[in-house]
């Protein structure tokens, strides 16, 4: 079970949209089962029924279930294959991350009409802080009943609000909202909202973590906040005792921030069948640098350090890293260097997943380029840019590399878990 699978729900009407909102200005907006609702949105005949979107090989995962396929224990990140077991008559479908960018642009743009104050966290939810929209908008209850009500109105689509005085409350509102829900914690009420929950709904308390705490008699929020520091301190080090029994104690002193700055971009595809042939490992990495090489451009960024991520069949990870000279953008460029550092790897065993990551991201435009003496005036990048624009027009599946031609039927199913 998921740690949003273990928080209560809604119904208890000390938090609910008459609650006192006074002190409560920061909104978590989260989009309820984002993917698969936005599947239903443009295929209306899917209303009503189990649609489970992720990756459909046979080592695909769920990266979004719709409430209809939730009701048989279908979740996100849950095996393709567990989730066909338990709900065998679902839809399933590939993702469309085109059409998810797209629906969440428009969101986020709701969010934007209200307050410049938007801090993104994801495709499918974001904070707010509304505290200089009240002289316009209202209450914080009140813009949070009219953003609800717009992304319905504009874009058939549902979502749940927490309204809190801190980041963290409200996101823990949000959750137990759900599904298109509103839950408002009154700055007076952030206790007693908190210290009933599991102790694992803490940011922090992983599943290991929480079975130490349990072990201590720990087994709410609130029989943390109360316990003594050092019994914390030796079960779980300084700076995580210190952490989690602030939030316990519902201090979070943490701001909206709407600068979000990507610290790496990526992609990662898992076999169907454990690979050994060289050629098809080839093919999987050229494919991911051509797709970071645009989620970089579109994102006007370039990355210095390229990363080659390797799972092998016995689930054993292992990573390798070069640092560039300049950073770049380039397709080709980070192929060839994920290509050495798998070369030089060489691991002589079945593969399970591979993956391509840009690191150390910069603006693209505040980055010089590195000239080399007697290269072509027109390479690589203008090329890519070039096929960017075909794909914008046409479709991504019409262009790219040449040895992928042929083979785009039979890539490997990309594993990303998701809303």
């Amino acid at each position: 079970m998921g740690r949003s699978q273990s928080l209560p729900r809604g119904g208890d009407p000390r938090f609910g949209p008459g609650a006192d909102d006074s002190g409560s200005p920061i909104l978590h907006v989260d989009m309820d089962a984002f993917f698969a609702s936005v599947e239903v949105r443009r295929r209306p005949e899917l209303r009503g029924r189990p649609v489970v979107v992720g990756g459909l090989g046979a080592r695909g995962v769920v990266s979004s279930a719709s409430y209809e396929a939730r009701r048989y224990g279908v979740r996100s990140a849950m095996p393709m294959m567990r989730a066909r077991a338990l709900c065998p008559h679902a839809v399933y479908l590939s993702p469309d991350f085109t059409a998810y960018t797209d629906a969440s642009r428009a969101v986020m743009q709701i969010f934007r009409d209200v307050t410049p104050l938007v801090e993104p966290l994801s495709l499918d939810e974001a904070f707010l802080d509304v505290s200089g929209a009240r002289r316009l908008f209202g209450s914080p209850a009140e813009i949070a009943r009219e953003i609800r009500a717009r992304v319905v109105r504009e874009q058939g689509l549902t979502c749940s609000v927490g309204v809190a005085p801190s980041k963290f409350v409200a996101k823990l509102g949000s959750t137990r909202a759900k599904p298109d829900g509103m839950l408002v914690v009154p700055a007076s009420r952030v206790l007693e909202f908190l210290h009933p929950l599991p102790v694992d709904a803490l940011w922090g308390v992983g599943e290991r973590s929480a079975q130490a705490l349990r072990r201590l008699g720990l087994a709410t929020v609130g029989d943390l906040a109360e316990a003594p520091y050092g019994m914390l301190r030796k079960a779980l080090g300084e700076a995580s005792a210190g952490h989690l029994q602030a939030l316990a104690r519902g201090r979070d002193p943490r701001a909206v921030s709407p600068e979000h700055v990507e610290k790496s971009i990526g992609a990662e595809v898992t076999f169907d069948v454990d690979v050994t042939d060289p050629l098809e490992i080839r093919r999987a990495l050229l494919a991911l640098a051509d797709k970071v090489g645009g989620r970089l451009r579109r994102a006007g960024q370039v990355g210095r350090t390229i990363s080659l991520k390797v799972r092998l069949a016995d689930f054993r990870t292992v990573t390798r890293s070069r640092t560039l000279p300049v950073a770049t953008d380039t397709a080709r460029e980070m192929f060839d260097t994920v290509w050495a550092l798998w070369t030089a790897l060489a691991p002589g065993e079945p593969v399970r997943l591979v993956g391509v990551r840009a690191e150390g991201l910069a603006a693209a435009q505040e980055t010089p380029r590195q000239l080399t003496l007697g290269a072509p005036e027109r390479g690589w990048r203008e090329a890519e840019a070039a096929a960017d624009a075909a794909a914008a027009r046409f479709g991504r599946s019409v262009i790219g590399p040449a040895s992928l031609l042929g083979n785009r039927d039979r890539r490997p199913n990309e594993n990303q878990p998701g809303p």
